[in-house]
């Protein structure tokens, strides 16, 4: 679990990274902090993996926090004012993100956060013959998935996210780990898609056709 904690005077950031932040099940709200005062007393008493912080605040500066810390989390810098880039890099920020930025910018800067598992383990394969459907951690929740329900799972950074035919749910698990739990009703296609092979309507060139997704076929997996 990575925990973060905001820094910002502007109410509405604070309420587009909660937005993006629950969409991925690894993220935990440490606390709101609306000035650089309100965050030290936070970082004081709690352990936090990443800062989300303004440059421009009243009282203190979000650098001039930065410079006050003994030991820094990793720190995600959520700014209007590009022309701050350079000195936040040689702060060694994790990433530099110019408001107004997109949750797939945020995804982006999220998986550069190394955070070591608690508890590594390998993921087990799991028997053909039996699966009929998968357990998907996603949203903070657990999905039964019906297998015969998926249409094509897609890359998302570190995190995979499993298309059905009238949803989309953000899985914490990578294309990778997927690939070894499905059963060969499955194929991958490409590095970021695993397609279901009956819901394959099209074949076109390098597109696969499935509903009004069209989804590339990879060089190294055409032959499959």
């Amino acid at each position: 679990m990575i925990r973060y904690l905001i820094i910002d005077d502007e109410p509405i950031a604070h309420r587009i990274i909660e937005k993006y932040a629950s969409q991925l099940p690894h993220l935990q709200k440490a606390g709101n902090c609306y000035n650089a005062f309100e965050a030290m007393q936070i970082l004081q008493q709690q352990k936090i993996d990443v800062l989300f912080l303004d440059i421009n605040m009243p009282k203190m500066k979000g650098f001039d926090l930065l410079k006050t810390l003994q030991h820094t989390p990793d720190v995600i810098v959520t700014t209007a004012y590009q022309e701050f880039a350079l000195e936040g890099y040689e702060l060694n920020v994790l990433d530099y993100l110019l408001k107004p930025f997109s949750f797939e910018r945020f995804v982006k800067a999220i998986n550069k956060i190394k955070i070591p598992a608690p508890f590594p383990a390998p993921i087990p394969r799991v028997e053909i013959t039996e699966m009929q459907s998968l357990f998907i951690k996603g949203d903070k929740k657990h999905y039964q998935i019906n297998l015969n329900d998926i249409l094509y799972i897609e890359a998302y950074g570190n995190y995979a996210k499993i298309h059905l035919e009238n949803q989309a749910i953000l899985s914490h698990l990578k294309i990778s780990e997927l690939e070894h739990r499905l059963p060969s009703s499955f194929i991958r296609v490409h590095k970021s898609f695993i397609v279901s092979r009956p819901s394959i309507q099209i074949l076109e060139g390098n597109m696969i056709h499935i509903d009004e997704h069209k989804i590339p076929v990879g060089q190294t997996y055409r032959k499959r």
